[in-house]
């Protein structure tokens, strides 16, 4: 006997024994017919809004037959001597059966809206975890295990209109391809072989279908959930696009400032170059110390188109994640002492004041690297500075990270401007055109330093000067 069977005979017994030890109390006191009609009457309303129609019934029928042999004269038959008592019982049956029947309405009422609103909830947690996906094929590739979990069905499959796969949550051939795609074309929810097939609906276009068994929704649950699940992808295709269309606006922003920045910078060069080669081409006597200052020009400019097309591959390689950091023990000294080389040019007629003490401890850095974060920040400092200016770097251990800084005297930096000229490209409304530059320097030094673990940021003040501060992280 399964589990519904007993259920049933456990209620049954127990509405038979209620009949008994309520006939039996009543006749044992000798309690008065309306009192005993009362409490049948009490009894079969229990039943039906508990239990069912079908127990109040057989309560009620019992209870009839019980009030009749014990209780209507005369008593221990199912004879009745005065019309009124008849009137009483068949007044009683039809009481006890229609206050059964509307307690049992009352009892499917609310079971039914009980039901609604744990499907109106369920619907809602759907609706959160469908906001959460952003992109059309991994909310295809989930939105078959968001519904089985949801709304514990036995397993669901969708297909799009636009996709040839048909995404399920489970390998179960139950739900057919064919019926998925005439759903889809006929856009109508339809229902064969204990498997529900909903149309995905955007409006009043179909955009997919899904298929669900092992279920106990209603079709109005059915409907929403096709809704909701084509508004969602729906929602996940514009957000694509509109991510798709930001990406090219921000491609042809970046391609309008590289094209910006390097005709600028390469204007420079190339004009010395063209001047210098010009002059050693035009036959004129030149001594031996003007073609020497010609040729140096040469070597000089020619160093610096170089180094204007590493720094934009190297942009490149950075954004895209190509690179891999070689990170060894090192002191900062071991980066510090060649990016002054590097960046004597533009050091040149400043004094350079370092405090950085010997007993730093070494931290885990690709030295190359942060050489090359080092060159930028001195570059920097010597090119917007006044000559003469004083430039310091130090470097310290502070809660657990060194810290090292570049500090100027130029001409400072806006604060709406500081946030914006680690940016690509982006160089201050004042200093564009006062100093040679890419505005590609502090874009790499960033994703550098934040590559190691740090930060690098800027504090300023204008007409005070800037000091650019980086953090690496300290061995453990």
């Amino acid at each position: 006997m399964n589990s519904r069977a007993r259920t049933q005979a456990w209620r049954y017994a127990v509405v038979v024994g209620a009949l008994g030890v309520i006939t039996a109390v009543d006749f044992r006191l000798h309690v008065n017919p309306t009192t005993v009609a009362l409490m049948f009457l009490v009894a079969v309303l229990l039943a039906s809004a508990y239990w069912g129609l079908r127990y109040a019934l057989v309560l009620a029928l019992g209870a009839t037959a019980a009030f009749n042999y014990f209780f209507l004269p005369p008593i221990g038959t199912f004879t009745i001597a005065d019309p009124q008592n008849w009137v009483a019982l068949f007044a009683f049956l039809v009481t006890a059966m229609v206050a059964s029947n509307l307690a049992e309405r009352a009892r499917h009422e609310a079971e039914s809206a009980q039901q609604r609103r744990r499907e109106v909830e369920r619907l809602y947690g759907l609706s959160q975890r469908l906001l959460a996906s952003e992109n059309v094929l991994e909310l295809l590739n989930a939105l078959p295990q968001y519904v089985q979990e949801t709304f514990s069905v036995g397993s669901v499959a969708v297909i799009t209109a636009d996709q040839p796969t048909i995404y399920r949550s489970s390998p179960d051939p139950a739900i057919e391809e064919s019926a998925l795609r005439s759903t889809l074309l006929r856009g109508e929810p339809t229902r064969h072989g204990g498997i529900s097939y909903v149309p995905l609906r955007l409006g009043v276009r179909t955009v997919g279908a899904l298929g669900v068994t092992g279920f106990d929704l209603s079709p109005e649950t059915l409907d929403a959930l096709g809704s909701l699940a084509g508004l969602g992808l729906e929602r996940a295709r514009a957000l694509e696009a509109l991510s798709k269309n930001r990406a090219m606006q921000e491609n042809e922003r970046l391609r309008s400032a590289l094209l910006d920045s390097v005709t600028h910078e390469f204007r420079t060069p190339l004009t010395s170059l063209k001047a210098s080669v010009t002059s050693l081409l035009s036959g004129a006597s030149l001594d031996e110390i003007a073609q020497r200052e010609l040729l140096t020009v040469i070597d000089e400019e020619t160093d610096r188109l170089n180094r204007l097309v590493g720094e934009a591959a190297e942009m490149g390689q950075l954004d895209a994640g190509l690179f891999k950091l070689d990170l060894k023990p090192h002191s900062i000294l071991d980066a510090l002492q060649p990016a002054l080389q590097d960046a004597r040019a533009a050091l040149d007629g400043h004094v350079v004041e370092l405090t950085v003490p010997l007993a730093l401890p070494k931290v885990r850095m690709d030295v190359e690297r942060i050489r090359e974060v080092l060159r930028h920040l001195l570059d920097n400092a010597g090119k917007y500075s006044d000559g003469g200016t004083p430039i310091k770097v130090t470097s310290e251990l502070k809660n657990g990270a060194l810290v090292t800084s570049v500090a100027d005297r130029g001409p400072g930096i806006d604060s709406f401007e500081q946030s914006l000229i680690f940016e690509k490209f982006y160089r201050g409304r004042h200093e564009r055109y006062a100093a040679p530059g890419t505005g590609m320097g502090l874009a790499i030094a960033r994703v550098i330093i934040e590559a190691h673990g740090g930060t690098l940021g800027v504090v300023s003040q204008l007409g005070s000067g800037s000091v650019f501060t980086f953090t690496l992280p300290a061995i453990a």
